[in-house]
C-alpha cells in the first residue's frame, strides 16, 4: 500500500511538470508580491527600529521565507474534493482499496514536492538578490525548519480537506473555500505577523491552527524565536496535526452516508 501512495505523489509531481511554465510565471508573481510588502513594511517602519519585536531586516525575511513556505504548502485540495464530490467521480473512490484522504494528501505532497524544487528553491535564490534578506548560515537552522515546513504542509491539506469534505452536506460551498483561503492567509501570519495584531487578537489566535502553518516557523526562520522555543512550534505543529485528525474522520466517517450527485 505504500507503494501506492508514493506512485500517486510521483504521477501529481509529473503532472506538475507538464505545466511547468504556470510555475516559472509564479516565481515572477510571487516576487512582485514579496516586492510590494517589502516596500510596504519599508514605508511603515520609517524611522523605527523595531516593530512587533522585529527589525526592519527581520521583517523582510520573514515576508520572504512565508510567502516561499506558502510555495510549498499551498494547494487545491478543498476545490479537488468539491468537484469531485459535485460530479460523483467520489463513489469510485469508496470502492477502492486505499484512503481517500490519504489520497489526496499524497496528491498535495507530489503538488508541493514539485513546488519545492522548481518554485521555492530559486525563487528564494532570486528575491535574495533583490532584496535584503538575511538567510541563517547555521545549518542546524535549515534543518529544523524543514520538519516545520512538512507540518506546515499537513495542517494546511488537512484545513484544505475538512473544507472540501464540507461539500458532502453543502450544494455549494464556493463561499466557504473562500472564506477558507482569506482566513489562512490572514491569520496565519502570511500578510501581517500575528504579532502585530492587537493585544486580544493576537491571543485568540493562538487559540487556533493557522499560526502553525506560517507564523512560528517565519519566526523561528528570522530568529525571533530560539532555543526551547523553536522545539516548542514543533510540538504545537505536531499537536494541532493530530487534532485535525479527528474533525476530519468525523466528516468523512458522515460523508459517506450523505453522498448525492449532482447533474448525473
Amino acid at each position: 500500500m505504500l507503494s501506492a501512495y508514493l506512485e500517486l505523489i510521483r504521477i501529481r509531481f509529473l503532472m506538475m511538470l507538464a505545466y511547468r511554465v504556470n510555475y516559472y510565471s509564479g516565481i515572477l508573481i510571487y516576487a512582485l508580491n514579496i516586492g510590494s510588502y517589502y516596500f510596504l513594511w519599508k514605508a511603515i517602519f520609517g524611522s523605527q527600529q523595531e516593530l512587533g519585536g522585529l527589525t526592519l531586516s527581520q521583517m523582510t525575511t520573514y515576508v520572504v521565507v512565508s510567502w516561499m513556505g506558502r510555495a510549498f504548502y499551498f494547494n487545491n485540495l478543498d476545490r479537488e474534493i468539491a468537484s469531485e464530490i459535485r460530479d460523483g467521480s467520489v463513489a469510485i473512490q469508496f470502492i477502492r482499496p486505499y484512503n481517500y484522504v490519504m489520497v489526496k494528501i499524497m496528491q498535495g505532497l507530489g503538488e508541493g514536492l514539485f513546488r519545492l524544487l522548481l518554485f521555492m528553491v530559486p525563487g528564494m535564490l532570486i528575491v535574495s538578490l533583490l532584496f535584503p534578506v538575511e538567510l541563517p548560515t547555521e545549518p542546524s537552522k535549515w534543518l529544523l525548519y524543514a520538519p516545520m515546513l512538512m507540518f506546515s504542509f499537513l495542517i494546511n491539506s488537512q484545513i484544505n480537506i475538512i473544507t472540501g469534505l464540507f461539500a458532502f452536506f453543502l450544494e455549494n460551498n464556493e463561499g466557504l473555500m473562500r472564506m477558507k483561503r482569506v482566513a489562512v492567509d490572514l491569520f496565519s501570519g502570511l500578510i501581517i505577523p500575528i504579532s502585530l495584531f492587537p493585544g486580544w487578537t493576537s491571543k485568540a489566535l493562538e487559540l487556533l491552527p493557522f499560526q502553525a502553518i506560517t507564523y512560528l516557523p517565519g519566526s523561528y526562520f528570522t530568529g525571533r524565536l530560539t532555543g526551547s522555543a523553536a522545539a516548542q512550534v514543533l510540538g504545537i505543529q505536531f499537536a494541532w496535526f493530530i487534532l485535525l485528525i479527528i474533525p476530519i474522520g468525523i466528516l468523512w466517517v458522515k460523508a459517506r452516508t450523505r453522498l448525492f450527485v449532482q447533474g448525473g
